[in-house]
């Protein structure tokens, strides 16, 4: 039943993708905030089918640790599901994402209209200075923004390279940065077919402290990420039938 279960989700996912993909350019003429509303329908429809189809539902843990202004979150990136999670959220939170997403039909015209942030990271310091300068002006506009300080999906007990795209944030926005741990992971993996049943757990730890040099801080920030992470993949439980 888990297979066919997330069979039947898979196409549904893939196809409910491909047609927004396919009928947002007819939301391009209308305002920034018009096109977000309609981009926020993807994860707004998927979500619910995950908890019917999936068994597949969350929960959030420190809220408490989120400042009341805009900020950016450092989240660990273990599947699709958190990709989603902080545009069904607020569908004003703004993402940091790879410019290889450009080759998805229609996609870079989306972001840019959306007002997130498209990194091309060939691009070195030229690149770092346009994340930073749109970083800017996003926080500015009273919006957060979402990085993934990896830059990939890694598996469910590992750890990639954290890259210092996120201290430059940290250091010339002046932003809180919260990171956030997850274990999206054990229940949908990278490149996996089958979705588990369960919960997931998102995690958000308090905002780093001020005025860390770079050093100090991506290895405050990957311990706190990597050590909150590694609990929540350890309290992870499969709550459906095989």
């Amino acid at each position: 039943m888990r297979a066919i279960r997330s069979a039947i989700f898979n196409v549904f996912f893939i196809g409910w993708t491909a047609f927004l993909l396919c009928m947002l350019w007819l939301l391009m003429p209308f305002s920034r905030d018009t096109f977000r509303s309609g981009i926020a329908l993807w994860p707004r429809l998927i979500f619910p089918i995950m908890r019917i189809l999936l068994g597949l539902n969350y929960k959030l843990e420190g809220e408490e640790n989120i400042p009341d202004r805009p900020v950016i979150y450092a989240v660990k990136h273990q599947s699709a599901w958190e990709t989603m999670f902080f545009l069904y959220a607020n569908k004003n939170n703004a993402y940091i994402m790879k410019d290889e997403l450009r080759k998805i039909p229609f996609w870079g015209w989306y972001m840019d209209k959306s007002q997130h942030v498209v990194v091309d990271r060939k691009g070195a310091a030229s690149s770092m200075r346009k994340m930073i300068a749109m970083t800017s002006d996003i926080l500015a506009d009273g919006r957060s923004v979402v990085i993934f300080p990896e830059g990939t999906r890694t598996p469910v007990g590992e750890t990639g390279r954290y890259h210092p795209g996120v201290f430059a944030l940290y250091d010339q926005t002046k932003a809180p940065v919260v990171p956030v741990a997850i274990n999206s992971g054990v229940f949908w993996g990278r490149r996996t077919f089958v979705k588990n049943p369960g919960v997931i757990t998102l995690k958000f730890l308090p905002v780093m402290p001020e005025g860390l040099d770079r050093r100090a801080f991506m290895a405050e920030l990957q311990d706190r990420i990597e050590t909150a992470t590694r609990q929540l993949e350890a309290a992870a439980v499969d709550t459906g039938e095989n």
